[in-house]
């Protein structure tokens, strides 16, 4: 019997953990697309200038700098810090509002980085919800 005890919480606590884990994978998506996008950028900016514009480049360090953050934060929530799920879920949204944005604005992004703006809005769509459940699934402990 109480093996089946200890079971059953270890399972709560792989379903509380799932979102988190979730988040995770996501968010390194997130970070080899960015580092995938610098690459291409410093390519093109050799062989297809006009393609590597100035508000290319802009985007792609704004994102950058999102990829350097949005790993710590999502290190701390998954180390049980309420303020680094808020903070993933912020800045989540703050992406998927600004790629959704920047990627209806007619003529100033070249066509392949449309695209990469509206697979980044997509995968910060999943994160923002991913990150609500996560804040609404409680810890394995207080179920």
């Amino acid at each position: 019997m109480v093996n089946n005890v200890e079971a059953g919480a270890c399972d709560a606590a792989a379903i509380a953990s799932a979102p988190l884990m979730q988040m995770k994978r996501l968010v390194g998506a997130y970070v080899t697309l960015t580092l995938g996008t610098l690459v291409a950028l410093a390519v093109m900016a050799e062989l297809a200038p006009s393609w590597a514009t100035s508000e290319a480049w802009g985007h792609a360090v704004v994102v950058a700098v999102f990829a350097i953050v949005l790993p710590l934060r999502t290190r701390a929530a998954l180390k049980g810090s309420r303020t680094g799920l808020r903070a993933v879920t912020v800045i989540g949204c703050v992406l998927l509002a600004v790629n959704l944005v920047e990627a209806a604005l007619p003529g100033v992004f070249p066509p392949w980085m449309r695209v990469e703006m509206l697979v980044i809005a997509a995968m910060m769509l999943a994160l923002a919800a991913l990150s609500v459940r996560a804040r609404r699934t409680p810890p394995a402990g207080r179920r």
